[in-house]
């Protein structure tokens, strides 16, 4: 018996009925061959700051650096995550298939709940790009080693601890060096600021004139880049004229 984990369980209801498992449980589709069941998206999470110490309830305490990475799983999705685990160490479960999204964060949602699940089974990877019938019955049939992708894995640690440090260490420095709530994020922070200049430039903006240089080649017109200088967009069209372009 194999064990499939879906991202969601539209995926999950949809890879179900390609195999034929038709016997809808509680969180789950049972066949004969196949169990199938699903995530709700993330269903384990990394810890917050004071679960690695008291004293980091008192956001001035920084640097929170942690040696050992705490993760819970998440109270709103308990549910569902507790069924998986159930069915992950099932006897009668041999192998379990990790068919989340074909990417990074597919791959860290299935393998937090397989580590916090305890589970020791062998994994099997479901990496498809297209859920038509098709696509999904050569997926199973081409099923590949949990193994092969777990420095995907381990690139998805690293970009969620990454975002965890910075996310955590530089609100709490910014909020309390401001003395009010700020919110900064590895990616939401650098983004915000391109907006800002961006926004910044065109409230700056004067209008100005520039020249280019255009050259008629019959079938079309090659333009030159644009000259704040009338002097240099001459100077540019005298030396074409002269090399007879």
């Amino acid at each position: 018996m194999k064990l499939v984990v879906a991202e969601k369980p539209s995926v999950a209801n949809t890879i179900a009925k390609v195999l034929g498992v038709k016997n809808r449980q509680n969180g789950y589709i049972e066949g004969k061959d196949y169990i199938v069941t699903w995530c709700v998206g993330h269903l384990v999470g990394l810890a917050m700051p004071d679960e690695y110490g008291a004293e980091y309830k008192k956001w001035e305490n920084l640097p929170i650096l942690p040696d050992k990475w705490k993760y819970n799983i998440l109270s709103g999705t308990k549910k569902q995550f507790d069924v998986i685990k159930k069915l992950m160490n099932r006897s009668d479960v041999e192998s379990v298939v990790c068919a989340t999204d074909a990417g990074r964060e597919g791959e860290l949602i299935f393998r937090l709940v397989y580590n916090e699940a305890k589970c020791d089974k062998p994994i099997e990877r479901l990496w498809i790009s297209s859920l038509e019938d098709i696509a999904i019955k050569q997926g199973f049939q081409d099923l590949k080693p949990g193994t092969d992708f777990d420095n995907l894995y381990k690139s998805a640690l690293c970009r969620e601890r990454a975002d965890w440090l910075v996310g955590i260490n530089a609100s709490r420095y910014f909020t309390v060096k401001n003395d009010k709530t700020l919110s900064i994020g590895r990616v939401q922070t650098p983004t915000l600021n391109m907006i800002v200049e961006r926004d910044t430039t065109i409230s700056n903006f004067t209008k100005g004139y520039y020249y280019t240089v255009d050259i008629n080649c019959k079938d079309f017109t090659a333009s030159s880049s644009k000259f704040e200088s009338k002097d240099e967009a001459q100077n540019l069209a005298q030396s074409i004229a002269v090399a007879k372009i």
